[in-house]
């Protein structure tokens, strides 16, 4: 039962932007179990950017015109999220950042109706329809964003080269998979043979011809437009659509080499830990070699798609066991595992979470990569775990979609603005996990320490790439450095270079949370609660970071 007073004047604002943003975005709406709008696609026309940009202005406004003076803490951070949502769009809408983000090999709108399908049940004839009606609506979805193609041919802001040979080539696996294999997850809940073969014929006659033509326009002037150097900054406006998305992502104004430097020295201080590892086990300080040989161990290599799901699933038991001592409020949701579907996982990185629907009706899903099974170490995936599902994501995410103290949109709506945190959040549960003693071996605490380098690495060649003008093979060997495999530092360096900026938020926000535990862990002594700091960190749900380093202070008093 939720507690929050809907007609308080913030309270009222963030709703009626939630719901007008549902309605604008149909198929975020379907992600969280919400079929209201199950029947459409959003718009990236003009007509529907037009329309997000004017909820931006509005609620923008809205929330300026709400004195802070007084409010309590909840309203006060909704007010400034808000804002700060508010002014991010209006900001990429002027920058026309949707015409980068239109090639996109992880997220990119063909990527949309084999993902949606997946969450979009068609039990009855009403829902059958919606299904079909969206599968309709398919080609005006995917013309919108043909056009976005020729805008950016005109505007030169084009996707770097290898960007779009990735979504080129991953458009091609989408196009070869049978019609009834690609249509599997929606046929699951279809009733009959006759509904199945109406879903088949739309995915014929819609689906596929739309996604050929998005192909070919690609294919077309537009490849050969796109930019061979890969940073941001070869762009038109280069530097400044970099920072723009900086602050997106972290919420911070941040100096590139600054950010830079930081991740030098975390590499410093990591290589030294992951050498008494490598010595305790007979290696000396030859790290490269201690890696070698767990990449070469027959027992840490799963056997089958099926051993990984297992082993990733055996971890989350364990860490669901063990959580009680380190919180103390669970999650109410479950966390199923299931592997990145076969014809994504080329270009998808290791292992990712989707949050439960809010209605109950779907628990957390982690998705596990099991593309190149020899790279997919299990002293790799145990940390993975921690950090996407438990304690990481999956506590993270569905405590705050059931936070009955927070209104509909911070529940749902404030990882908007809180990759930094969320991100921070992940990446800090796996040092938690080393502390909760959920590492079998120092294999899994070395495999753990690999992930808070290739953390640390990616504020190198994040920044190395969109400002400091590096080449891709530099982000790559990078990474190689860092104890990345080669597939995945090749995956990894094409993310960040479709994302700029996502790579920062894991180690700037993880380095945020751990500040504040220690300056309160300093200020409180031994009177400090552990569990009450996990609390109070998950209990408000995603946050600016400067808004968790004010106010989190203060939700943990001083003991007496």
């Amino acid at each position: 039962m939720s507690q929050v007073d809907p007609s308080t004047p913030i309270n009222a604002l963030a709703d009626g932007f939630w719901e007008s943003l549902l309605e604008l975005q149909p198929t975020l709406a379907t992600q969280y179990g919400d079929e209201r709008y199950a029947d459409r696609l959003d718009d990236p026309g003009p007509e529907g950017r037009a329309r997000l940009r004017e909820l931006f202005e509005r609620t923008r406004a809205a929330a300026q015109a709400i004195d802070a003076q007084g409010l309590p803490v909840e309203d006060r951070i909704t007010r400034d999220m808000l804002i700060v949502i508010g002014d991010l769009g209006i900001e990429e809408d002027d920058q026309r950042i949707h015409q980068l983000r239109v090639v996109d090999q992880m997220a990119g709108p063909q990527t949309l109706l084999p993902q949606l399908v997946q969450f979009q049940p068609a039990r009855t004839p009403e829902a059958l329809d919606k299904l079909l009606a969206r599968l309709a609506a398919y080609p005006a979805y995917m013309a919108a964003n043909t056009q976005i193609l020729q805008d950016g041919l005109q505007s030169g802001l084009t996707a770097p080269r290898i960007v779009a040979e990735r979504t080129i080539a991953q458009l091609d696996r989408l196009l070869a998979v049978p019609i009834e294999e690609a249509v599997v997850p929606a046929m699951s809940t279809v009733a009959s043979d006759e509904d199945r073969e109406r879903v088949r014929d739309a995915v014929r006659e819609h689906v596929y011809p739309a996604d050929q033509r998005f192909l070919e326009a690609l294919r077309g002037p537009y490849l050969a437009a796109t930019r061979e150097e890969p940073g941001l900054w070869s762009a038109p406006n280069g530097e400044a659509l970099y920072r723009t998305a900086i602050r997106a992502w972290t919420t911070l104004e941040l100096d590139p080499q600054e950010v830079h430097e930081i991740g030098l020295e975390e590499l410093r201080e990591i290589e030294a830990q992951r050498v008494e590892i490598a010595t305790a086990a007979g290696f000396g300080s030859d790290t490269r070699a201690y890696r070698a040989s767990l990449a070469g161990d027959p027992d840490n290599i799963p056997a089958s798609r099926q051993a990984l799901v297992d082993r990733a699933t055996e971890d989350i038991e364990r860490g669901l066991a063990l959580a009680p001592r380190f919180f103390g409020r669970l999650p109410r949701a479950g966390c199923e595992v299931r592997p990145v579907e076969e014809f994504k996982e080329r270009d998808s990185p290791f292992a990712y979470y989707f949050p439960p629907a809010i209605d109950g009706s779907r628990q957390g899903i982690y998705y596990v990569n099991a593309y190149d099974l020899p790279s997919r170490t299990y002293s790799k995936l145990a940390t993975t775990t921690y950090h996407e599902a438990v304690p990481g994501h999956h506590f993270q995410i569905a405590l705050e979609m059931e936070n009955p103290d927070l209104n509909t949109f911070r529940r749902l709506g404030a990882r908007m603005v809180g990759g930094a945190y969320v991100e921070g959040w992940g990446l800090y549960s796996e040092k938690l996990a080393d502390e909760m003693g959920l590492f079998r071996d120092e294999a899994e605490r070395f495999g753990m320490l690999d992930a808070m380098a290739w953390r640390a690495a990616r504020l190198v060649v994040d920044t190395g790439l969109h400002a400091l003008r590096w080449t891709r093979q530099q982000s790559v060997d990078t990474l190689l450095d860092a104890g990345l495999t080669a597939t995945d530092a090749a995956i990894e360096t094409d993310r960040y270079i479709c994302w700029p900026g996502q790579a920062l938020t894991y180690k700037i926000g993880q380095r945020a949370i751990e500040k504040l535990r220690a300056e309160l862990s300093a200020r409180d002594g031994s009177a400090f609660d552990l569990r009450a700091f996990h609390d109070a960190v998950l209990g408000h749900g995603s946050l600016p970071l400067a808004t968790l380093t004010r106010e989190l202070p203060n939700w943990l008093a001083t003991p007496a």
